[in-house]
Parts: C-alpha cells; structure tokens; sequence
C-alpha cells in the first residue's frame, strides 16, 4: 500500500488525516526500519506492508468504538506500537497505556514517543497479569491485536475494564475461538456484542474486531496466573 492509497482508505473509514499525521508516520515507519535490523521488531519490512498491515490494519478498530471521545485504552501486547501508537497518532486526546513483556519492544516505543513529543502515552513493560491493583476496573477500551486465543485475552484484558467498558479483539476469523470463550466469559461478567469482519484492502485478508463488553465488576481472583489461564483449571 503506497501513501497514496493508504490515505484513500483511511478516508473510506471516515478518519481525518493531516500533514502532521502523515509526519509521524513517515518517522515511526523509518525508525521501525532501523531498530528491525538490530532488534527483529516485526517480520513485515518493506514501506508498503508497513502501511497496510500495521498502519491501516491498526486504525481499523474505528470500525467497533468511536475514537473522537476522550477514552482511556489499554494495548495489550502492543510489540511495535500496534494499535495502540499507531491510535495515538491520530488521536491525540486518547490516553493509552502499551503494554508488552519484550523490553526490547517498549525501548523502541520510548525512543518512537519521545521523537514523536507524544504526550498522555504511557509504556509498561511487563505482562498482562501482573499489572498493578491500581489498574484494575480502569480502562474504557481494553485492545490486542492478534496476541492470544480470546479465551486468554479476555482474562487478561477484563479485570482492567471499567464496568460498561469494552474489549476489542484484533483477530482473523474464527467461530471456534468465540464458542471456546464462552463460559470465561460468563463467569468474567462479560459478553460478546458483536462480531465485525471486513477484509484488508488490495491483498483481502480476512479480519475481524470481537467485541465483548464487561457487564459488572470482575471478581477478585482474576485474572490468574498464566500456566493456570493456559491450563483453564
């Protein structure tokens, strides 16, 4: 996806787009270049993967929340920065928290906000379930792209949303992974609202945002530790 095109699509999302947007972009897309050399960032590394498969793939979470609101958003397994820098970017209201256990990745992310004079982004290093008390039932939107089977992420992510507050997975298409969810999810307070597919201009991936909204506060236990999640007993 040359630029281009890319602003041709992110216009069909009704997203609006600046010179500045298209900026830090083009810094944020240099650097990846760079530190991937040393550091093995992402395995797309040509411009025009980055574009589609991390830029645009990224904003396409406009499909399941609107954005323009002063949300607060957690990015579980952000790696790169995707989605949760990428949202920054053009939303620069939003008040997001990266969250990724790769120190490697959060350095990366440091060095990419402070080039960038990004303000109300947090980086954490560390993993999901180990996050401070003082998180738990904070976020609006808790978000992940394609980190884990949504069983996992749901555990994961719900203890640190707010009641009301919503869970987008970033996923391919998958029945069984909902079905599978099912009973965490019940006993998370929580339920899947909607399901929304679409496919990635040009090369027609399939992908889709699930969306699961905390109903009431979660229970004290949860999340739990992670060989317990992987082994669900």
């Amino acid at each position: 996806m040359n630029i281009d095109t890319f602003k041709k699509e992110i216009a069909k999302l009704n997203i609006e787009i600046t010179e500045k947007n298209l900026e830090d972009l083009d810094i944020y897309k240099e650097m990846l270049l760079e530190y991937n050399k040393k550091f093995n960032l992402t395995a797309i590394k040509t411009e025009e993967e980055i574009y589609l498969k991390h830029f645009y793939d990224s904003l396409t979470l406009v499909k399941g929340v609107d954005l323009t609101k002063n949300l607060k958003i957690l990015d579980i397994g952000t790696g790169a920065g995707f989605p949760g820098l990428v949202l920054k970017i053009f939303y620069p209201e939003l008040e997001i928290t990266l969250l990724d256990s790769n120190h490697k990745k959060i350095m990366f992310l440091e060095q990419v906000i402070k080039r960038l004079n990004l303000k109300n982004i947090t980086c954490l290093n560390t993993r999901a379930e180990n996050l401070p008390n003082n998180y738990r039932e904070y976020f609006d939107i808790v978000t992940s792209r394609a980190v884990a089977h949504l069983r996992i992420l749901s555990e994961l992510s719900i203890p640190y949303l707010k009641v009301n507050g919503k869970l987008i997975a970033m996923k391919g298409i998958s029945e069984t992974e909902i079905e599978e969810s099912e009973k965490i999810l019940t006993e998370l307070n929580s339920n899947i609202l909607e399901v929304i597919k679409f496919n990635l201009p040009i090369e027609g991936s399939n992908r889709s945002l699930i969306i699961v909204e905390k109903e009431k506060e979660t229970d004290k236990k949860y999340p739990r530790s992670y060989d317990k999640i992987i082994k669900n007993k």
